[in-house]
């Protein structure tokens, strides 16, 4: 079956039609707000393809009702709407994902794969707040996670590289992009992640705070007397690398800026590297060690330097890369040193790969079997 995956983000819209071996035969990426996308965008690049068996997209919030693939429904529609809250930046835009095909494609199956899904499996120990039963009983507050689709690729992938079976690895993988988020995975599962209700926890990002302390948002709203909508856009839009460098959110800009001894830039590189490093030290805990550290997403799979800055301070997890490959690895690669206990992966991100093939696990008649990611380097 050939599977059109539409990843409609919050700044750009990535399409690729991906054939039942698991190859793309058409692509495209749009820097617009996914919530622009039209139907006609959808067909011409599946004209350049071949005929779509099914459409699969990435929406980021599941909530509590969705922790696997799903076929969409006018009933699925409005379940997912009522989720726009808990991601206001992305729920929008893989909704108006969804309305662009069935607009475009009214006859063929849409799935619906969630970046939440993945971390369904964590246990109650890592996916519990501990704030009042009655809130967390009512609202349904817990820590979902998000990147699951980009974790649970470059998890199995990492395996693959190593020629090992995924649940024998403890490993943490880094999605690094605009957002920014880690995952604990062990036994082929998540098992912890960075990220948690919303978005926003976690790793300091490109406009996104990250982690602060709830008592800071409090004393904004009690004694800066700030609205509530006003340290919403604060915390979503204008912290981060952002908030740090006055060369804004895009880390080249603020590699670059600090490379000419931008002071602000400089401080954001550090903060964000010293973020980056004392999550992956907790990630390591939560799984009780690490056999891998993979990197992946945009930054992740392109910022060299900031790599080997983050490998030197975690060299008491075993982590050290091989200066060269580290270098020169801007695909999937293997730049281990070779003292290091830990092996350290680039992974490509393939985010279109994992969704096309929860598609063919859900609408696939059984002659287009899941290709797995497990052909090891050579």
């Amino acid at each position: 079956m050939a599977t059109l995956v539409v990843n409609a983000g919050s700044s750009n819209v990535k399409l690729s039609v991906v054939d039942d071996a698991g190859h793309r035969v058409a692509e495209s990426t749009f820097d617009r707000h996914g919530a622009h996308l039209d139907p006609e965008a959808l067909r011409r690049l599946v004209e350049e393809g071949r005929p779509i068996d099914a459409v699969g997209h990435r929406i980021v919030h599941g909530g509590t009702e969705f922790s696997q693939p799903v076929l969409v429904d006018p009933d699925v529609v409005v379940r997912l709407e009522a989720l726009t809250t808990l991601a206001p930046l992305h729920q929008p835009a893989g909704l108006a994902g969804i309305r662009a095909a069935l607009a475009a494609f009214p006859d063929v199956p849409n799935v619906a794969c969630f970046d939440t899904a993945f971390h369904a499996t964590m246990p109650a120990a890592a996916a519990t707040y501990a704030l009042p039963a009655q809130w967390r009983q009512r609202f349904g507050l817990r820590r979902f996670g998000f990147h699951g689709l980009s974790h649970a690729w470059a998890s199995r992938r990492a395996a693959g590289i190593l020629g090992r079976p995924l649940p024998e690895l403890r490993m943490v993988t880094c999605h690094l992009g605009a957002g920014a988020s880690l995952c604990a995975v062990a036994g082929g599962r998540s098992q912890d992640t960075t990220m948690g209700f919303t978005p926003m926890e976690g790793l300091v990002m490109a406009t996104r705070s990250g982690s602060v302390d709830p008592g800071l948002v409090l004393w904004l709203i009690r004694q800066a007397h700030m609205g509530a909508d006003e340290v919403a856009d604060g915390l979503e839009h204008q912290s981060g690398l952002a908030g740090l460098s006055d060369a804004g959110g895009d880390i080249r800009d603020v590699i670059a800026a600090a490379g000419g001894g931008d002071a602000g830039s400089v401080l954001a590189l550090e903060v964000w590297v010293h973020r980056l490093c004392r999550e992956i030290g907790a990630m390591a805990a939560a799984i009780g060690g690490i056999d891998a550290l993979v990197f992946t997403g945009g930054i992740g799979e392109h910022a060299s330097e900031l790599r080997a800055r983050a490998a030197s301070r975690l060299g008491f997890l075993g982590v050290a890369v091989d200066a060269e490959r580290n270098a020169a690895a801007h695909t999937d690669a293997d730049v281990t040193a070779p003292e290091a206990r830990c092996a350290t992966l680039v992974v490509t991100a393939a985010e279109d790969l994992e969704i096309a093939g929860q598609v063919a696990d859900l609408v696939g008649t059984g002659d287009a079997p899941r290709r797995e990611p497990a052909d090891p380097l050579p």
